[in-house]
């Protein structure tokens, strides 16, 4: 431990934050977050990550399956799903179902979880029953109506997408346009009344929460609010590995983690648990050269750079999802993916899928000098089933 090291109060004894080079770190994460070797299936990455998040945009393949293709051994396109909820010709029984689709319950972000997750989900659902929004608040006196007559429905001919049940009106203030049943299924989802039991090309299908997860999982104790504060930022550390706690959230989570100082930078923090692997790219550092490893694409909200302050400070790079930035904003492209080499953040490539030609495009690209993106957009190809 050199004299640089930072010292971090717990419970009134100081604690001495690890001193580590940004390049150990930067391997650190890699290793961490699954990209240094695969994982041997979904269910290994979901139990070892917390969750892994969902986006319906497929311009060159879904947000979840860019994510775990570069953490999964032999990972193939729309096996998260399958994972999920079962196949086409067989859906799983709820009995046989081991993660779920929901909201992170302080965000309105999609997400696999693993069964456990369900219980700290409920005092979330329930505080959006009585909150106004559009979106996932409390229903309207409209949605209240047609929400008895969507559950009925349900109840007798399993599960339903919202053009399964026949109502012409639209939704007022909802995002977007769409029609009443969707906006009213949707808050159903967000309050645990509905759950997503499958998908028909990407397209939710709604059933009742007890055929969707097993008996005991829905008959679980709620846990207090500390409980789930706690497991929230659990969640958070298994996801990035490398994290920024917030002021009052270390005492949650104080006897699992560990203070990490990086030069100059703020403190961080690790779990605990990490500890060893953090200990042997320290170990390592200087018999390893820099940038080594093969070339990939990452998908726009990899969680090794969802935190753009982390991602900046550590990797020196810049970058923001653009796919809700208008047009002539962008300085990216729709859909661009970050460019990983060996342990190096060097640019971005913007991909399309021309699924009638079977090709993959490349709108656009920007990369560090030296750096070729060829045989990464190639494997993207095939990952894909194109040219």
């Amino acid at each position: 431990m050199d004299r640089g090291a930072a010292r971090v109060q717990i419970a009134g004894v100081p604690t001495v934050a690890l001193p580590v080079s940004a390049a150990a770190a930067r391997r650190f994460q890699l290793s961490a977050l699954g990209l240094a070797a695969p994982h041997g299936s979904v269910a290994e990455a979901l139990a070892h990550h917390g969750y892994v998040q969902i986006d319906p945009i497929n311009i060159c393949g879904r947000m979840q399956d860019h994510i775990l293709r570069n953490r999964v051994q032999d990972y193939g396109e729309g096996d998260l799903m399958r994972h999920l909820h079962g196949t086409d010709g067989r859906r799983l029984a709820a009995a046989e179902r081991s993660a779920f689709e929901h909201h992170l319950p302080s965000t309105g972000i999609l997400v696999a979880l693993e069964l456990a997750a369900w219980p700290h989900l409920l005092a979330a659902m329930r505080a959006r029953t009585g909150r106004s929004s559009p979106w996932s608040g409390r229903l309207s006196p409209r949605e209240k109506a047609l929400a008895e007559r969507i559950l009925a429905e349900i109840t007798a001919r399993g599960p339903l997408g919202s053009d399964a049940v026949v109502d012409e009106r639209r939704a007022r203030k909802f995002w977007g346009s769409a029609t009443l049943v969707k906006s009213t299924m949707q808050k159903l989802f967000f309050h645990g009344r509905l759950l997503i039991a499958g998908r028909d090309r990407g397209r939710r299908l709604y059933d009742l929460p007890g055929r969707v997860l097993p008996a005991p999982i829905l008959a679980a104790p709620e846990p207090d609010a500390a409980e789930t504060r706690r497991w929230e930022i659990l969640l958070r550390l298994r996801q990035r590995r490398l994290v920024t706690l917030k002021r009052g959230e270390h005492a949650f989570v104080e006897d699992l983690v560990h203070p990490v100082k990086i030069g100059e930078h703020p403190t961080l923090h690790i779990l605990s648990a990490d500890l060893p692997l953090l200990a042997s790219e320290v170990a390592n550092q200087e018999s390893r050269p820099g940038n080594s490893g093969h070339t990939r694409l990452l998908a726009p909200l990899d969680p090794l750079i969802y935190d753009r302050v982390l991602t900046r400070r550590l990797w020196d790079f810049d970058y923001t999802w653009e796919v809700y930035t208008p047009a002539a904003k962008r300085k990216r492209g729709y859909y661009a993916l970050p460019v990983l080499a060996g342990d190096a953040l060097v640019g971005h490539v913007d991909p399309k899928a021309d699924r009638e030609r079977g090709r993959l495009q490349v709108v656009g690209r920007r990369l560090r000098r030296g750096h070729r993106v060829t045989d990464a957009v190639r494997t993207l190809a095939r990952f894909l089933g194109l040219r």
